[in-house]
């Protein structure tokens, strides 16, 4: 397997994996993660497009990387948010 091929099969394999972790929503944390994967995927697939020359997956990928690293700030932001409200990071009185 020549090595564009594997690129092509990694970034396969992260976005069935990002896209699981999404769907599933809880707990937020793996939601970030999700969001964490599909932007390597993102990285991965513009990549090859770029190696093969294919420039519309080149600009389809490179604004999902945008949302995706969108979705990683906003996602993450939301686990530092849920983290500071709960009781375990309140200080003892």
């Amino acid at each position: 397997m020549d090595p564009l091929e594997l690129i092509r099969w990694g970034a396969a394999i992260l976005v069935i994996a990002a896209s699981l972790m999404v769907a599933w929503g809880e707990p937020p944390k793996l939601v970030a993660w999700g969001f964490v994967t599909f932007s390597l995927a993102s990285i991965l697939w513009v990549g090859a497009a770029w190696w093969d020359g294919k420039w519309a997956l080149v600009a389809q990928n490179g604004v999902l990387l945008l949302v995706n690293l969108w979705g990683v700030r906003r996602w993450f932001a939301r686990v530092r948010k849920e983290n500071d409200r709960s009781p375990a990071a309140q200080p003892a009185e």
